[in-house]
């Protein structure tokens, strides 16, 4: 598969992830961003039942996808979630094997993101270009931080390290603010097929509480990016 120039790609999608409220909803959709994400991960801080999830993808407008984060869950469970949150994509965060990311994808009928955990001061001991093989068949592979737990914990790992050759499309996160994003976009625009961007804490007032402003200053840095590659 030959990559995409990256003149050709203009508008850097943008993943605003751990909703929990319909006012943040409204607001993330109001200033631009292109998927929502409910994590169905009950450790987690910004943790939703699935019943909330749908409360919450309910809002959402055309061509605003919902997306769905699982950590190691159970098929019965994936597969009750798709259920009552029609439409959305599914985003596994944890040590899932290609094999089931691949059969849950074809029992639910949606597509899945998979992420890729970063470490944080050996990105070279991680090989992206066979993970990229291994998972293949996932949508795009979402690039954060290896921290403890899962997540990315707000950490960045070292963009300019990674291989420039990736045959996948990327969604880069861990860490990203309205501050670095536009960095971000600069340095992996041209590393895989297409690049988008994934944010959790960097808009955020607190933990699963999002700040409208910060959301609106996020998409902002984004489109500022996109001009400025666009030349």
């Amino acid at each position: 598969m030959t990559l995409i120039s990256p003149a050709t790609q203009h508008r850097t999608r943008i993943k605003m992830c751990g909703f929990t409220r319909e006012a943040d909803v409204l607001a993330a959709c109001a200033a631009g961003a292109d998927a929502i994400g409910f994590v169905l991960y009950p450790p987690s801080p910004r943790s939703v039942s699935v019943e909330r999830a749908a409360d919450l993808a309910r809002l959402l407008p055309a061509f605003v996808t919902p997306v769905l984060l699982f950590v190691n869950e159970t098929p019965a469970r994936i597969e009750a979630a798709c259920t009552a949150v029609p439409g959305a994509l599914l985003q596994f965060h944890g040590d899932e094997s290609a094999d089931f990311c691949q059969d849950m994808s074809q029992r639910t009928g949606r597509p899945h993101l998979k992420a890729a955990r970063i470490p944080l001061s050996k990105v070279h001991d991680f090989d992206l270009l066979e993970f990229a093989h291994i998972h293949q068949a996932a949508q795009a592979l979402l690039l954060d931080a290896h921290v403890d737990g899962y997540g990315g914990g707000g950490k960045t790992f070292h963009w300019s390290l990674l291989p420039p050759n990736v045959n996948a499309h990327l969604v880069l996160s861990g860490g990203l603010t309205p501050a670095n994003v536009g960095d971000g976009i600069r340095a992996l625009r041209t590393h895989g097929l297409s690049l988008a961007v994934d944010v959790s804490s960097g808009i955020e007032a607190g933990k699963g509480l999002k700040d409208a402003d910060k959301m609106r200053q996020f998409v902002q840095a984004v489109r500022t990016a996109d001009n400025a590659l666009s030349l």
